[in-house]
């Protein structure tokens, strides 16, 4: 991007997409700076525009690593109890033939 001539990147397609499948309130965050972005733009306000579209780029990018995480970390955690449920149910199982 050139900072003097060129409409800074708005993100807010990455923003959208973000707030949909990872993390709804960053996400949020994010949709609210990139739609900053093309009004500042347009009004003239170049270092507001930069400075929009770096807060919805942090904004998402954190939303999208906290989102991952936690999909991570909850996969791992529903692989755990449903292995747990399913020798407890053997046990039970191998309990009622005696």
């Amino acid at each position: 991007m050139d900072q003097t001539t060129g409409r800074p990147k708005n993100w807010l397609v990455e923003s959208i997409l973000v707030t949909l499948f990872c993390c709804l309130p960053l996400g949020i965050v994010g949709i609210i700076n990139a739609a900053k972005v093309n009004g500042a733009f347009d009004a003239g306000d170049m270092a507001g525009a930069v400075k929009a579209s770096a807060d919805a780029k942090k904004w998402t990018k954190l939303a999208f690593i906290i989102g991952l995480v936690l999909n991570v970390v909850g996969g791992i955690a529903y692989f755990f109890m449903v292995k747990k449920a399913m020798e407890a149910g053997m046990d039970l199982q191998n309990m009622e033939g005696y």
